[in-house]
């Protein structure tokens, strides 16, 4: 089973660069995409039948073009919910759950604390409600898989410019501590755990050349419950698609 997530950066602008060809070429079984900024109202007759074979999950911001998530399942639909429960992060159209055979997924897309400390407060609060959830679904016995744009590089290896970047949010101790929190409530870090020492990113900014000159960050992340790490077979940062400033990341299970 091959899940794929992608930061798209707006899912029409996608449309547009003709990066809808890595999904069909690719095939996954489920496309998780977030900052989707569009309604499916919103999208062309061609751009609908290109989503054609997927049954698709939508979750938009309440703000018109802005944050959004959609999960896209290519054989059959399972139960889904959208949000956390919580009002003042469910207006932003940030997380979609799906119940699976075997696991729970959640396709997030957390948020950016760049806009000062009451944005930061947020975005922590954000990751400790959606924590508490998947603590409740591990207490219970059930496997876990949090997939999407993490809007934090956890550790040093995680970005180009470690020592550069301590002051700004996405490297901030205190984001980075919730990342821990996660990993050690029965989380590990797919990617890290099969390449402990490898420097790939999911994420540059459009200036200054950086995605040219590989300056990055990786902020796109599959935490997977530890029962179900023996099930990773691989996972795979498509660094050369472009069409975003985040390329796709793509989790292989054998289940």
């Amino acid at each position: 089973m091959k899940i794929t997530t992608w930061n798209v950066n707006g899912l029409r602008a996608v449309f547009r660069k003709g990066a809808d060809a890595f999904w069909q070429n690719e095939q996954p079984e489920v496309l998780c995409l977030q900052e989707i900024r569009a309604r499916p109202d919103q999208l062309s007759r061609g751009q609908r039948e290109s989503l054609a074979s997927y049954t698709a999950v939508w979750n938009p911001a309440q703000q018109a073009g802005y944050s959004g998530v959609a999960t896209l399942i290519r054989e059959g639909s399972y139960p889904s919910k959208e949000g956390l429960g919580v009002d003042s992060f469910d207006r932003e159209g940030r997380l979609i759950r799906t119940e699976f055979p075997g696991f729970t997924l959640f396709n997030v897309y957390f948020p950016n604390g760049q806009r000062g400390k009451e944005r930061l407060d947020y975005k922590l609060g954000f990751y400790r409600q959606l924590l508490d959830q998947c603590r409740a679904l591990h207490d219970a016995g059930q496997r876990v898989i949090i997939c999407g744009d993490f809007n934090t590089a956890h550790q040093a290896i995680d970005l180009r410019n470690p020592q550069q970047n301590e002051g700004n949010s996405g490297f901030l101790p205190e984001e980075r501590l919730w990342i821990d929190h996660y990993l050690a409530s029965g989380f590990r870090d797919a990617y890290r755990e099969l390449y402990p020492d490898q420097e790939q990113y999911t994420w540059w900014t459009y200036r200054y050349q950086a995605r040219e000159r590989d300056i990055g960050w990786r902020l796109d992340y599959f935490l997977v419950s530890e029962d179900l790490l023996t099930r990773v077979e691989d996972v795979i940062i498509h660094t050369r698609v472009s069409g975003s400033d985040h390329c796709p990341v793509s989790l292989c299970l054998n289940l």
